[in-house]
């Protein structure tokens, strides 16, 4: 885009003239762009590998598995996505060959996810591809990114995703 002004900026000078300021405006907005941004540089980095963010984590949410499955509730309840949002993401990579769908031994109306060597492999190319770019954002100190992080757990625990963090429980990063 690479405008010669912040458009944000000029819409919060706007808004202030006829709301008043409302610094939750700016700051949603930003968030918001942000996200975009965001996105779009981890999707192109996760082209190649015929991935999306959204399946690489739910990949990475295998990989973590210690027997590389999980039910596929259990995948939308640790990634805070839609049921649907789970059942596409898992189809589009039992699709690509990067994990296989099974019956749940412990439950039987219930469905396994169950991640492939193949996507394995395709997990730990994507992760080092993701790493290099620093995720997109590399613009910013570690110092920051942990702050970054912080202000968003505030956030998350106030909508309720999980309970306030213990005092010092993040400590030895």
């Amino acid at each position: 885009m690479n405008l010669p002004f912040d458009p944000i900026e000029r819409a919060h000078d706007n808004w202030t003239r006829r709301w008043g300021a409302s610094p939750a405006m700016a700051a949603v907005t930003s968030v918001m762009r942000a996200q975009q941004i965001l996105i779009g540089e981890l999707d192109g980095a996760l082209k190649p590998f015929g991935l999306t963010f959204a399946r690489y984590e739910a990949l990475v949410l295998l990989t973590f598995s210690a027997s590389g499955s999980l039910p596929l509730g259990k995948i939308g309840e640790r990634l805070m996505v839609h049921p649907t949002s789970v059942t596409n993401t898992i189809d589009r990579l039992e699709g690509q060959g990067f994990v296989r769908r099974r019956p749940n031994p412990s439950d039987g109306r219930g469905v396994l996810a169950d991640i492939t060597d193949t996507g394995r492999a395709v997990t730990e190319e994507a992760t080092r591809a993701l790493l290099g770019m620093d995720f997109g954002l590399g613009c910013y100190s570690d110092e920051e990114l942990w702050r970054m992080h912080e202000t968003f757990t505030k956030l998350r625990v106030d909508f309720g995703d999980f309970p306030e963090p213990v005092s010092g429980a993040a400590e030895g990063r």
